[in-house]
């Protein structure tokens, strides 16, 4: 036999389950002699492509990793003061070890039984306890895909409990994260609603308003009285959401207790890394009226008649195979994997916890604050959380991004010249003194232990919180990292994963996610990186991108792929939006009926509904 160099440990061999055996076992089943004679039988010459497809060779797990260790190389991890809803974070190694990269966590991340699934359930159940707690609500959701479009389902929600017939506007605030807003306003276009974005201080509500989006603290961070706004919505038959950072309210007034409807936001922050944007849970919070049209899925207890307590689905996405387009959403399943990264950071530190790191936190900002008032320049806010906008002394926007991008720092440069500054639980006084530096109006620059005996700790506004939260033993029991691991394996013993058995329940239900395929996730260069990190940045993101969508491109026969899209109930809410600008592109604005089986997935009537269509 001639000399073979081809590595042998190959992908297929480790991750297709049939042997050859077992193939030749099906396809004689089958009365096929090959698998190439099966696919002559069941694909018709048609829709053949006739060529073979132009994609490079395969790649071994070893030289996958190696790959994407180059390309994660090729991206520059700066030091982060951008905000915009997407902050630094400590990843307990616990959870990251224990959650994330273990198997029994990540193989079945969703759940469609409960009897299967009672370990997932509870830990989904924390996550919406500890947000209940937080955002002063009464009710949340088992988590949604991203913050925009929680805002854009909380405004679906909104306008389906408003009993005002001839309302259709829905005003956002300017103050809100700018990438919400766009996602809003996309959302908001097919379902005939009109967008009106301003000052909430000047916004009168009338009869054609249904309700409001405000951020708190605001995306350039301020921290607003929204208690009279809420009542002229009230007042006007009209509700409000409230988009909310949620370390911030172990320290502030919660949405709830000053009048809003819904909260919404990113558990981002609660110990799950950037990752370039995501994917992160998204949170939705609301009053216990409007239960039956939050969008996703809830987790309930249950108690059987010889008082064992059971948890199951409460609300239950698949709703949607019942009542098709009548279904609250087309959201069809969850982060959970994330959402239970997020519970167990909240279990992991507490209550008392999570206050202290918001509190050192929030005295950092301070710190800058004041150092930065020191060399002459001006805060927009003098209330705030995390979160500086500031008007410059003697320098200008392009002199103070020169100095920082040589410093390897990134801020948030607005239209107007001023920069925006968020800090987050991974800053320290180092990381002070170096952005004091280059803020810079002269060669005195204030020291931070200077600055921070000018203080008492912690948050003095007029917006402190004053309840509880998260008083239930959960949260304050598993605060060792031995007490936390035995939480996190006694819940996994609970749930059926792929670690120990296999069940037929569709396709996106129970898959292996190869270990070889996540271990790039926990990778520096693609794990802390900004969402909006400057793309010169990102040379690395980009250039898998681009081969990515050259891939699928070729694989599917398209001109285009988008990658934008964060789940399948997305992706066909995207094809349908293209669809719907195709026809008005061709001045074709009546053809608005889309054909759906009866078989499809009980996401696809939903999806139609909310791109416009019958």
């Amino acid at each position: 036999m001639p000399i073979d160099l081809t590595p042998t440990d190959r992908f297929a061999n480790r991750h297709i389950g049939p042997s050859p055996e077992e193939i030749r076992q099906m396809l004689g089943a089958l009365g096929a002699s090959t698998l190439d004679d099966l696919i002559d039988q069941a694909v018709p010459d048609s829709i053949r492509l006739g060529r073979a497809l132009d994609l490079p060779e395969a790649r071994t797990e070893r030289q996958l990793l190696l790959d994407a260790a180059a390309l994660a190389d090729q991206n520059e991890v700066f030091r982060s003061y951008i905000g915009m809803g997407y902050s630094g974070t400590v990843t307990p190694p616990p959870i990251q070890r224990n959650i994330l990269e273990n198997p029994s966590w990540y193989t079945q991340y969703t759940p469609y039984q409960a009897e299967i699934a009672q370990g997932r359930l509870e830990a989904l159940l924390n996550f919406q306890t500890m947000l209940i707690d937080l955002t002063g609500l009464e009710i949340a959701n088992a988590s949604l895909l991203d913050e925009g479009t929680a805002a854009a389902e909380a405004m679906m929600m909104v306008r389906r409990v408003v009993k005002k017939k001839t309302a259709d506007t829905f005003f956002v605030s300017e103050a809100c994260h700018p990438q919400t807003i766009e996602v809003v306003k996309t959302r908001a276009v097919p379902m005939g609603v009109n967008v009106v974005v301003g000052d909430h201080r000047d916004f009168t509500f009338d009869d054609s308003v249904f309700g409001a989006l405000i951020q708190y603290p605001t995306s350039d961070g301020g921290i607003l009285d929204y208690a009279a706004f809420c009542e002229a919505a009230h007042a006007n038959k009209a509700l409000v959401v409230a988009a909310a950072d949620l370390l911030s309210l172990t320290l502030l007034t919660p949405p709830g207790e000053f009048g809003a409807d819904v909260a919404v936001g990113n558990t981002q922050r609660f110990g799950v890394p950037m990752g370039f944007g995501g994917p992160h849970a998204a949170y939705f919070a609301t009053r216990a009226k409007y239960k039956r049209q939050v969008p996703g899925r809830m987790i309930g207890v249950s108690v059987d008649r010889d008082g064992n307590q059971a948890l199951r689905m409460a609300l239950q996405t698949r709703e949607q195979h019942i009542r098709r387009d009548k279904a609250t959403s087309n959201i069809c399943t969850a982060q959970v994997l994330l959402s239970i990264m997020a519970s167990m950071y909240g279990v992991y530190h507490g209550p008392n916890g999570l206050t202290a790191i918001a509190t050192r936190v929030h005295d950092l900002t301070k710190t800058l604050a004041a150092g930065l008032a020191q060399q002459g320049h001006s805060l927009r806010f003098a209330d705030y959380f995390d979160t500086l906008r500031l008007d410059l002394a003697e320098l200008d926007a392009e002199a103070i991004r020169e100095r920082a991008e040589a410093a390897r720092i990134n801020l948030r440069y607005y239209a107007d010249g001023s920069i925006g500054l968020a800090l987050d639980e991974t800053t320290t006084a180092t990381d002070l003194a170096d952005v004091l530096t280059v803020f810079a109006t002269s060669d005195d620059v204030p020291s931070v232990a200077d600055l921070t005996a000018q203080f008492e700790s912690g948050y003095a506004g007029a917006f402190g919180r004053t309840s509880d939260f998260m008083t239930h033993p959960v949260f304050n029991s598993y605060h060792s990292e031995t007490e936390l691991m035995r939480y996190m394996h006694k819940l996994s013993s609970r749930d059926l994963s792929l670690t120990s058995s296999m069940i037929a329940l569709g396709s996106c239900t129970m898959k292996l996610n190869a270990a070889a395929e996540l271990m790039p996730v926990t990778m520096t260069g693609f794990n802390q990186l900004h969402p909006f990190a400057p793309k010169a940045q990102a040379k690395g993101y980009y250039a898998m991108f681009e081969q990515l969508e050259t891939w699928l491109a070729e694989i599917t026969g398209f001109a285009g792929v988008s990658l934008q899209p964060n789940s399948g109930a997305s992706g066909e809410y995207t094809g349908l939006l293209t669809i719907r600008a195709y026809h008005e592109a061709n001045g074709d604005t009546h053809r608005t009926i889309c054909l759906i089986p009866d078989s499809a997935h009980g996401t696809n009537p939903a999806s139609a509904v909310m791109a416009g269509m019958k």
